[in-house]
Parts: structure tokens; sequence; C-alpha cells
């Protein structure tokens, strides 16, 4: 009896199915650029390439500009372009805002990065701002050296035991250490701790292995924020994430509990910012402090020592360039115990290369970052409608062979190169994005890595013990990742302390 019912069911969702792929196809507003069918009718296309085989959607998306030229439709609903001159026009023009397609997959949806809308992540942005100014950041440099000093006693430990130190772990403790202490008031110790076991870094890798399912099913990220025991238990891999979250939380609570007026002469933290009376009651909320704090300590750890780690390992496998290096950080470092201002090394035109060439190919945020414009977007002879996702990959800039010949090889200097003849490179180097999301730690990440790198070139040699395939980066989860691993890993021997 109910089969004539199934029948009618299976005819009104084909029918369906059928009409929205001739709509797609012909009608939408997007019919007219160029692009795969498929990838036109459906997010399938996509789903197969991120979620059955693992973050290659990246690489279909070259072969899509291989094809089809430096525009492209990547899905039913989204533009992809392939022009480093046109990335100012998509991240820089007024009134964008984020795509929600896009971030579901950072599993904090109160956060400033997963805000959509253009007024309330400025509102959200304006809170936490000040902290990140150049200024604010040069005030307390003091709180990078304290870690940059540590980093050191730990490979001046690994020099005297003869044993093999994890660079990318270390570096990671590093960041994780500052970032916690700039923005909580008090570090976490993870420079302190044995095996460098790191929270923060746990939680990136475990929401990049989740983020294409909460992409593309939405409701994987409600199971996460109401049953996140559920999720933990289906995917054990993600538990780093959920031990994050936990730890977060009770800071959260602790701070918004704290009597801010009581410690009005102390120095005040990003916690106390989002925290404050003034704030807007429906944002002092428990919730939302965490998921902010979650973006600021992930962000602020794994990326900036990726920066570390990729650097490191080309540089120390290219002897004339270190020495080439040290030679010049010795200029205003004549002892290896001296501390060096963040002025005097911004000064060093080789380091500054070698820190931008470190930029360059570490390659941290894969993901490309839609932006939706409230007006027409005009590329070549198309007109981009309003409303429309438009995307340009970071990667894809940096690894351009017309602005960086041979992108794959480490070459700092391409850079001065550059400026000798009055080329500004740097206006294609890209990874903290651009325009008014650009991202907020980028004068604190500069400050880490001109400390570290100008410490470590000046009082350590070190011989790197990682093939190749472990930094080359073959999958796409949020951040860059090689085959069969969760983590871009260099591991080294100290052979000298200097």
């Amino acid at each position: 009896m109910n089969l004539p019912l199934i029948w009618i069911g299976l005819f009104t969702a084909v029918s369906y199915l059928v009409i929205r792929s001739i709509y797609r196809l012909y009608f939408h507003p997007l019919s007219n650029f160029p692009g795969p069918k498929l990838a036109a009718v459906t997010h399938l296309y996509e789903f197969y390439y991120d979620v059955v085989k693992g973050g290659k959607f990246i690489w279909e998306m070259q072969r899509m500009h291989d094809q089809y030229g430096p525009i492209v439709r990547i899905n039913p609903r989204e533009i992809h372009i392939k022009d480093p001159y046109y990335f100012d026009p998509i991240y820089t023009s007024k009134g964008q805002a984020k795509d929600p397609y896009i971030v579901r997959t950072f599993a904090t949806p109160l956060s400033t990065a997963a805000t959509v809308e253009h007024d309330r992540h400025r509102y959200r942005r304006d809170l936490v701002n000040p902290f990140f100014s150049k200024r604010s950041v040069m005030g307390v440099d003091y709180i990078v050296q304290d870690k940059v000093d540590k980093v050191c006693k730990r490979l001046t430990q690994v020099h005297e035991r003869g044993t093999v130190v994890s660079l990318d772990d270390l570096f990671a403790a590093l960041t994780a250490d500052v970032i916690s202490h700039y923005a909580y008031g008090e570090s976490l110790g993870f420079l302190d701790t044995e095996n460098l076991k790191n929270e923060f870094r746990d939680a990136v890798a475990s929401a990049g292995l989740l983020c294409h399912f909460a992409r593309f099913f939405f409701v994987v990220s409600m199971v996460a924020e109401t049953m996140p025991a559920l999720v933990e238990w289906m995917q054990p891999s993600s538990k780093g994430l959920w031990e994050a979250k936990r730890m977060i939380e009770q800071m959260a609570r602790s701070s918004l509990e704290k009597d801010h007026e009581k410690n009005a002469n102390s120095r005040k933290t990003i916690f106390d910012a989002l925290c404050a009376e003034s704030v807007r009651p429906e944002e002092r909320t428990v919730a939302r402090v965490r998921d902010e704090a979650m973006v600021v300590f992930g962000a602020g750890t794994e990326t900036t020592a990726r920066v570390l780690a990729t650097g490191s390992y080309y540089l120390y496998r290219d002897k004339p360039r270190l020495e080439k290096l040290r030679a010049e950080i010795e200029t205003v470092m004549p002892d290896s115990t001296d501390h060096v201002s963040l002025t005097q090394l911004e000064s060093l035109p080789y380091l500054t290369a070698v820190i931008n060439e470190s930029l360059r190919m570490a390659h941290s945020v894969t993901m490309r970052l839609p932006r939706i414009s409230p007006t027409p977007l005009a590329y070549k002879d198309y007109i981009i409608p309003p409303g429309t996702p438009v995307s340009q990959s970071v990667y894809f800039m940096h690894m351009d062979p017309t602005l960086f010949p041979n992108p794959d090889s480490f070459n700092p200097e391409r850079w001065l190169e550059a400026s000798s003849k009055g080329e500004r490179l740097t206006k294609f180097l890209v990874p903290f994005s651009k325009g008014s999301r650009i991202c907020l730690g980028m004068n604190l990440a500069y400050s880490e890595l001109y400390q570290m790198f100008a410490t470590l070139v000046r009082c350590f040699d070190l011989e790197i013990q990682t093939p190749p395939e472990s930094v080359r980066i073959t999958r796409d989860f949020i951040i860059g990742l090689p085959d069969d691993a969760d983590y871009l890993k260099v591991h080294s021997l100290v052979t000298n302390a200097l």
C-alpha cells in the first residue's frame, strides 16, 4: 500500500535534482563562468577530493586552472581566481563578509575568525585589536625573549645529551607559551615539560582532521558543540581539540568571574578585554570567550611554529646561507648571550629576507578563505555577482613561478634582488591575508620569528635529520600537511652550541 508513496517520493527527489542541475548549469548567475560541469552541478565533486581522498581538492583546483584559465567556478556557488594581481580586490574591498559555508570548518562559531557579518566582526575585532598593535607587541617583547631563552636552554641540554630534538614540537611549545602568557597573563609552561605536550597544537591538528566533514555536514558542528564526548569517542584523533576546549573554557569561566577593577594596575590581557563590564552582555559568555581564545591560542601556536621549523629545515641544510646570516646577526649580537631589540633585528636585511622566504615556504593556511562582496566584482571580461563567495589560495600566490622563479627552492636572495630593483615583492607575500580580516597576530608572529631565528642561528649548529617528504605539503586540512602525518615534522641533532 505504501509502495506508490515510495515511488512518488523517489520521483519527486529525482525531479528536484534534475531541475536543480539544469538551473545550476544554464540559469544560475554563475552559469557563464568556466569550470567542470560536474563541479557546477554538485558539491559532491569537492566532497570526493576533500573528504574521500583526504584534503586533495586544492590540487584539483590547480588542474582546473590549468585547463580553464585564471577564473573558475569550483563548485555550484563559488568562484576561485588564480591571479596574484587580483588578490587585493577580493580581500580588501569594503563591507565584505566571510562565507558561512567555510567558517564551519573552524569549530569555533562564536569567534571573530568565524564571524560572517561585517559589522559584528568589526565590533569583536576592535575588542582585541589594541593588544596586537606593533606598539603593544614591542612593549612586551620581554615575554618573547624569555621563552626564546628557554628554547636555548633546551637545545643546550639536547646538545649535552647528544639526542635528537623535534624542532617542530619545540617551536610549538615556544609559541604556545608566548601566546598563553600574552593573552591570559601567565604562561602554561609547555617549554618546562619533559615531552613538550601541547594541547593547543593537538587542537589544531584535531580540528583539521574534522574540518572537511564539518564543512559538508553542518550537523557535525552541532553534535560537536552539544555532545563533544560522543565525537571524541567516535573520532579518537579529535581528543586534543576537546582537551584544549575544556582547558580554555575553564580559563574563560575564571576570567569572567574575576573582579577586573581590583586588577587595574596590572597589565591588561586579551581575556580582560573580552570579559570587561563594558562588553555587550551577549558577548560576555563562557562560550564566546572560549571560542575567541581557542582561535587566538591555536592560530598563535601552529602557524608561527611551522614557519620557524620550515625556515630552520632549509637554512641548516644550506651552510653558505647559514653562515651569511650568522655573520649578519653577529654585527648586532657580538656575544651569543646578547639580547637585541626587535628594532635592531628588523634592520637586518638578510634576516628579513630569510623570514620572508620562510613565511612563503611554510604554507601554514592552505585552505582557501572566500570573501563575499556586497557589490559586483569585475575580473577581465567577467562580472562576478554580489553575494558570490570568491577566493584565491595563498598557496597558489606563494608558489607562482612568475613571481617566484623556482618556487620550490628556498632562496632568500630573491627578496634582496627585488628590493634592489625597486620591486615590492612583499606585496605578494600574504601569509596573514589582507584587508579588514587580516590575521590579528601578525606583529606578534614577526617578533617571535625575528628573535628566535636570530638567537638560534647565533647560538647553535644543527644537523637536520628529516627527509624532504616530511616538509612537503600534499594535503589541505586548514593547514598544509605532508602525506600520512598529522604534523609537519623537523628533527635535528644539535652539533654545536656556540
